[in-house]
């Protein structure tokens, strides 16, 4: 009798082992190939400005070919990494960014709720021109062969992170006042 316990206690912790392999977190490195984008409007035209120098890392969980799970992901951009078509417009930018003092953009995860399948909330905290605010991100996810893509975006305002929206030729030209942050970006093992 006590031998047929001691073998399926056995049996039950190597179960028990191999599901907790299954599903185990990981750590994720974020992909050169990532963009991102920061688009919005003025009195000329509308207006964008991209970059794919992020770094970052996150922790998953993915069981299965199917997320499970985000533990933490933070993200990292040099603020000057971002560019538009014209070196004028980048020196405005830069400027509203304060980026003399604030070299870095950067979002922290605090929480992830899963939606459906395809489909997770992300709150994290971003931190631009030196000013963190948290925001709510609806994310759609595809899991890859060697990690995560996700995809989103954010509608924010100069003035949440305590910037003036740029003007140019003597003010003549404004910039709205809305932002779009869009993101394309791949976690790898």
């Amino acid at each position: 009798m006590k031998t047929n316990t001691l073998k399926l206690l056995a049996l039950v912790t190597v179960f028990l082992g191999f599901s907790s392999l299954a599903t185990a977190q990981k750590s994720y490195t974020l992909d050169s190939k990532s963009t991102f984008s920061v688009a919005g409007t003025s009195t000329l035209h509308d207006w964008e400005m991209k970059s794919a120098s992020g770094t970052g890392t996150a922790s998953l969980n993915i069981a299965n070919g199917k997320l499970t799970d985000i533990e933490a992901l933070t993200i990292t951009l040099l603020a000057e990494s971002i560019k538009s078509e014209k070196k004028s417009m980048d020196k405005v930018a830069y400027e509203t960014l304060k980026t003399d003092k604030n070299k870095n953009i950067k979002y922290v995860l605090k929480s992830a709720e899963k939606v459906n399948e395809t489909t997770w909330e992300l709150t994290g905290t971003y931190t631009i021109a030196g000013v963190s605010k948290a925001y709510k991100t609806t994310v759609k996810t595809t899991v890859t062969a060697n990690g995560l893509n996700l995809q989103g975006s954010n509608k924010i305002t100069f003035t949440d992170f305590g910037m003036k929206s740029p003007t140019a030729m003597l003010g003549t030209i404004k910039t709205g006042q809305d932002l779009t942050i869009k993101f394309n970006i791949n976690f790898n093992l």
